[in-house]
């Protein structure tokens, strides 16, 4: 019986994944950025905004905390917390797909039955934020490494998300 519920997972998330609505222009071609440096990139970071997705419905406030693993992948821990306290965590692993750069990976959670790509397309030099976006644009996410940030910050991180070719008006703003 096991498989068979598996199968049915799969499916389902296949589905769910591949209906997702696309929130960016399909040109020009997403970028990412020139390098990323993956040790100055590891540890937390708070989820300052993120575009509509099934997997975050009703998170008011979320992290991830991704750290090198002995396997030469990267460890990620995905934290949500919901309007009434409640958090819900899950523990995924990441790939790098382009080690030239560092900047493209495929993620993957619940083993390999979503798997998804993660490329950081803009990063501040002191890595102090970072704009996580997907070739497809179904997803996109701000990251800080402080818990908050002030107007200006959000304007100036809305205008580079807006440069990307991403919709700002659909974005999710943590705490807003």
């Amino acid at each position: 019986m096991k498989p068979f519920f598996a199968v049915i997972l799969a499916c389902v998330l296949v589905v769910a994944c591949a209906g997702q609505t696309s929130y960016r222009a399909a040109s020009p071609k997403l970028q990412t950025v020139a390098a990323v440096d993956l040790d100055r990139y590891g540890g937390l970071w708070h989820e300052q905004a993120r575009l509509p997705n099934w997997f975050e419905r009703g998170c008011v406030a979320a992290t991830a905390a991704y750290a090198r693993r002995p396997d030469g992948l990267i460890g990620v821990r995905n934290v949500c917390t919901k309007a009434d306290g409640k958090v819900s965590d899950v523990d995924g692993r990441a790939k790098i797909v382009d080690p030239d750069t560092n900047a493209r990976l495929k993620v993957s959670f619940f083993g390999p039955f979503f798997v998804g790509d993660y490329w950081v397309i803009d990063l501040a030099s002191d890595y102090s934020w970072a704009i996580v976006g997907e070739p497809r644009g179904r997803y996109l996410w701000v990251l800080t490494r402080a818990s908050a940030i002030d107007a200006a910050t959000k304007a100036d991180l809305t205008t580079r998300i807006a440069r990307h070719g991403y919709r700002t008006d659909a974005l999710i703003w943590n705490g807003a």
